[in-house]
């Protein structure tokens, strides 16, 4: 029988080539999305949910408990860059309702099933401002820090069932958000900064997902894996 893989945030950029790529590896794939599925989505089932709203996500999650999900990839996320002494609580709490909150209630929702099936894959995409920071990121490093630590606790907990929890964490991604963001000249000064000299690829971290949530992974839970061409090590 097929497993059934759920990955939020699928309609573009990382979201999009995982999709494309736990497809290709034979999983039955769902992904989520604010609106309808596109016509040229990456996968055959699609869930509406908008993680900012209380009743959306209640009518998500109930459909997600029905489900026999055996891969959770939680790589929906949200980054507002403010000084620090300029956010708003709103602001900052938004970022963790979508960043920490919402992967914290779906990788509760999907455990049960997983623990009977004894077996369960669950990578949280992260950031390498997970693992470093800069000025201006309080609220997503806060984020992305806390979800780290919500999957080293999830990994130790689980791993007795056969589910093993991960954490990602992408460098600088060559997505239409980020050549809108930073530019031609932004981007050029970040590669400057990349040992390997360019941007990652957006399958490529698709391709670190597709080995993580594989049988070929049997041992590797609770870690936080940069993938970066290198840029926190140096």
């Amino acid at each position: 029988m097929r497993r059934t893989a759920l990955v939020t945030g699928a309609t573009r950029g990382i979201g999009r080539s995982i999709c494309a790529q736990l497809a290709a590896d034979g999983f039955d794939v769902i992904g989520t999305g604010r609106g309808d599925i596109a016509q040229d989505a990456a996968y055959d089932h699609h869930l509406s949910v908008d993680f900012t709203n209380e009743a959306s996500f209640d009518g998500f999650i109930r459909s997600v408990r029905e489900i026999p999900i055996s891969v959770l990839v939680n790589n929906a996320g949200i980054n507002r860059i403010s000084p620090f002494e300029s956010i708003t609580d709103d602001d900052f709490d938004s970022v963790q309702l979508v960043n920490v909150r919402r992967p914290f209630q779906l990788c509760r929702a999907v455990l049960p099933r997983m623990k009977e099936a004894g077996w369960g894959r669950i990578v949280n995409i992260s950031s390498i401002f997970g693992k470093i920071s800069r000025a201006q990121r309080a609220s997503y490093s806060t984020s992305k820090f806390g979800l780290d630590g919500m999957t080293v606790a999830l990994a130790a907990e689980v791993g007795k069932y056969n589910v093993l929890a991960n954490c990602i964490a992408p460098g600088f991604v060559d997505t239409e958000l980020t050549r809108r963001v930073l530019g031609d000249a932004g981007i050029a000064e970040l590669v400057g900064q990349v040992p390997i000299g360019r941007l990652a690829q957006p399958e490529e971290i698709a391709f670190l997902v597709s080995w993580l949530v594989s049988d070929k992974n049997s041992y590797v839970t609770g870690q936080n894996i940069a993938i970066d061409g290198g840029f926190t090590r140096v």
